[in-house]
């Protein structure tokens, strides 16, 4: 089977360079699959945790957090690249842990040659999991799980899952059947369960959180901008992250 398309995160504050940043990419790597976005930095720290896109792109000037800083916070586990309107940046970037920068505005040749040595990178790392075996054919998907409860260890349907929390090394499963309501914790951090389930079947809503999606009855924003999830036939709310809100944007 063949490897998925590698992923990108690009964050930007600005709309316009974030779209061109897209559409370049779009150019000169079409097999890059798919491109996720972040108007801020804490945004793209959220993202980079949530959805462990395979290349980083940051605007180095972005409130709140700046490129250079989740670029620190990512420490080389991630190829990134920093965007800047300003040369002098440069030396910050490499500093910072990132492969490259580039200058807005894009041009195609510049970004090309970045591209390469991304691709070099990316290869490199899949080619030496291939030799260590460690990149195997997709994990199969769970149907029940067993989750410890007291000294018992409860086998639980995932029909009867309501939603999923990280707790520390492992995670805490929230479930409801035709009698009764429970939690119990899973040996399995939320980050290894994550690609066992089906995600039209369940919602990540929060780099800790992944709820069932017909477990969602309403989804509510505040006034300062959060956003919470009601659930259906359970008193609990589960809270949305920005990054995820998009989810949720009605008709």
């Amino acid at each position: 089977m063949s490897p998925r398309p590698f992923t990108a995160l690009v964050a930007d504050d600005e709309d316009a360079p974030r779209a061109q940043m897209v559409a370049a990419l779009r150019r000169v790597w079409p097999a890059l699959g798919e491109i996720h976005l972040a108007s801020q930095g804490i945004d793209a720290w959220d993202a980079y945790l949530a959805l462990e896109p395979d290349v980083c792109f940051l605007d180095i000037r972005m409130p709140g957090m700046s490129g250079l800083e989740v670029a620190q916070r990512i420490g080389g586990q991630t190829p990134v690249v920093l965007v800047t309107a300003f040369s002098e940046h440069a030396i910050s970037a490499f500093d910072a842990g990132a492969i490259d920068y580039v200058l807005k505005p894009v041009e195609d040749a510049r970004l090309a040659r970045t591209v390469e040595r991304l691709r070099d990178r990316l290869d490199d790392t899949l080619g030496r999991l291939l030799h260590e075996g460690r990149l195997v054919s997709p994990i199969p998907r769970l149907t029940v799980l067993q989750a410890a409860v007291g000294r018992e260890v409860r086998m639980i349907r995932l029909a009867d899952v309501v939603y999923f929390e990280a707790d520390s090394r492992y995670t805490r499963v929230v479930w409801q059947d035709e009698s009764q309501t429970g939690e119990a914790l899973l040996r399995m951090p939320l980050k290894e369960l994550l690609p066992r389930l089906d995600m039209d079947a369940f919602w990540q809503v929060h780099r800790s959180t992944i709820v069932r999606a017909e477990r969602v009855a309403t989804a509510v924003r505040t006034g300062d901008g959060l956003m919470y999830l009601t659930l259906r036939g359970h008193p609990d709310t589960v809270t949305v992250s920005r990054h995820f809100q998009a989810k949720f944007k009605g008709q």
